[in-house]
């Protein structure tokens, strides 16, 4: 994205009023330390983004049912700062009085409308993908490490290759993992096979199902 395309997001998003930015092209070790310095449990949600749920409703129940069991004024709720599948859950913790937080690629500013309106504080990583490991590399790019170090529960309702190497990540920190089988938007995996020329998903489930779900 060239510099005026990021200039133009950044004062639509200011100029939105939704959201404190903390940063614009912050190192991971910059993430982590603004949101452990809130003092607060931080519970992030992995799962679908982009592609969202076949059964939003039930991943919202599930996210509920982990929701009342934390304390709104000791819990931070973190996604990943886009309002589109378990993104959804941010109006929800706001609803109900949580703080919440996004950590979210540099990347996303060329669609800065997807960014949450109930995302109190977003983080942008200075990345040049959007999370899993960097190439050639079992070493998490920075907007994944900051997701995951700055974890105390890291909750999967579905989810795909990036959230699978965030939890496996997560786990060989030790860090407290719960994980809820979901479906992905059939229309969309169908639609990205026959794009990709590969055959219809036998399942929905996600590759975090194939670790975790066992």
């Amino acid at each position: 994205m060239n510099k005026f395309r990021q200039l133009l997001s950044r004062v639509k998003l200011q100029l939105r009023g939704k959201n404190h930015i903390v940063g614009w092209n912050m190192a991971a070790d910059e993430a982590i330390a603004f949101i452990r310095s809130r003092q607060k449990t931080v519970l992030t949600f992995f799962g679908y983004s982009g592609m969202g749920y076949e059964y939003e409703k039930a991943m919202l129940n599930i996210a509920q049912m982990i929701l009342a069991e934390h304390f709104t004024q000791t819990t931070l709720v973190n996604i990943g700062a886009t309002s589109i599948g378990i993104g959804a859950i941010y109006p929800l913790a706001k609803s109900l009085g949580f703080e919440t937080a996004g950590i979210v690629t540099s990347k996303t500013l060329k669609d800065p409308q997807d960014i949450s309106d109930a995302v109190d504080y977003v983080c942008f990583m200075k990345d040049d993908q959007f999370g899993g490991n960097l190439p050639n590399s079992d070493e998490l790019s920075p907007t994944s490490k900051a997701m995951v170090e700055c974890s105390d529960e890291l909750i999967a309702i579905g989810g795909n290759d990036i959230s699978l190497k965030e939890l496996l990540a997560g786990q060989a920190m030790g860090k407290s993992i719960q994980y809820f089988p979901a479906e992905m938007k059939h229309e969309w995996a169908i639609r990205r096979a026959k794009k990709m020329g590969l055959p219809i998903p036998g399942s929905f489930l996600g590759t975090v199902h194939e670790v975790f779900g066992k």
